[in-house]
């Protein structure tokens, strides 16, 4: 049986110059199509699927009306066994909340909130091309704290073009203040087929790497003293509140991507939706299945992936997956720790978390 699933609900109030993920202005239109096709995908799906952890995803999944998420929500629960459910995330647009909508998630058994905040700073949020404001955020949150949700994680951007060390400081101290039970926190990267990636091409923007690293570790140090752990290079969550879908991934588990773009990782085979969500609904409504491509996983492959993700983690990777004597440099250096079999990054080795596992694969 599959134990997770996630959905992609790719509409948006507004394509933000840096996101890469598949995504499309919202349009009222073809809404009721893509959801009755998700719906459609999902059932069949249905005999292999019993899920532990839901992810809605995007896009911006509040971008649907609370009547439409309402008919989503219920027709997956009439479809698929959801009864073993543990966590259920619903990513959100600060701009995209109201209380109405999230008492209605709330009340079809929706107990997580990923919250887009990314700054709490107005001009950089500007810069970021949010359609959402610091006030907007501070509100939504009150919102969804008044809807009875007591689970949420705050997304956050460092590195962005302009941003100060003062500037991360005050939206790290804000954000510990609100006492949420998680923050997500990334580095601004340039992606492909991105605004800011011509941007960066024509060096009208240019990462400053030294700062950036300096970000990421006043992270660590003002959200670990604050009582979060940083369980992945990313994620930092307060006692028994990580994200257990995200871990799902991490760890190599099984999981079912549904809509638009979504991957899926099944044993040794692994697919990705087609990228067009007009041609999703058309395929998934002739009954075939909306794939653009499959592969099948090589025993290589699945380990390289394994060491690569376990090691962002403090669960780390077991020693006989990778080379002692390569591991031993690296903790000689003060990068590796060796615990319970694991070898674990060091705070230090963080900060080079991609290059230390690209020498292991």
């Amino acid at each position: 049986m599959i134990a997770h699933l996630y959905v992609h609900i790719p509409f948006c109030p507004k394509v933000c110059p840096y996101c890469s993920f598949y995504k499309e202005s919202s349009d009222r239109h073809k809404t009721a199509r893509f959801l009755d096709a998700v719906l459609r995908e999902a059932e069949g799906h249905a005999a292999g699927l019993r899920p532990r952890t839901i992810f809605f995803g995007g896009g911006t999944p509040t971008a649907l009306t609370t009547s439409q998420l309402h008919h989503l929500i219920s027709g997956l629960r009439e479809r698929i066994d959801m009864s073993d459910v543990e966590e259920f995330t619903v990513e959100m647009n600060p701009a995209t909340v109201s209380l109405e909508k999230a008492a209605m998630l709330r009340e079809l058994g929706v107990n997580r909130v990923s919250m887009g905040v990314q700054s709490w700073d107005d001009g950089l949020l500007a810069t970021l091309g949010r359609v959402h404001s610091s006030h907007q955020a501070r509100r939504s949150y009150a919102l969804l704290r008044e809807a009875g949700f007591d689970n949420i994680n705050l997304d956050l951007i460092f590195g962005i073009p302009g941003q100060n060390r003062e500037q991360w400081r005050a939206t790290l101290e804000e954000t510990i203040a609100l006492e949420s039970e998680h923050v997500s926190a990334y580095c601004l990267t340039y992606e492909e087929d991105t605004e800011y990636f011509a941007r960066l091409s024509r060096s009208e923007y240019v990462p400053d790497k030294s700062l950036e690293a300096d970000l990421f570790e006043t992270t660590m140090d003002m959200l670990e003293g604050s009582g979060f752990s940083q369980y992945e290079i990313s994620n930092y969550a307060r006692p028994n509140r990580e994200c257990r879908h995200n871990f799902a991934y991490w760890l190599g588990e099984n999981y079912l991507g549904l809509g638009p773009s979504a991957f899926s990782t099944v044993g040794d085979n692994r697919w990705k939706n087609v990228s067009d969500t007009g041609k999703y609904v058309t395929t998934v409504n002739a009954n075939q299945e909306p794939i653009d491509f499959r592969e099948t996983l090589s025993e290589s492959a699945r380990r390289s992936e394994h060491v690569a993700f376990s090691l962002r983690t403090n669960y780390g990777v077991a020693s006989e997956l990778i080379a002692k004597a390569q591991a031993e440099e690296f903790a000689a250096i003060g990068l590796l720790s060796f615990k319970d079999s694991r070898w674990i990054l060091t705070p230090k080795g963080r900060l080079l978390a991609d290059s230390i596992a690209e020498a292991f694969i």
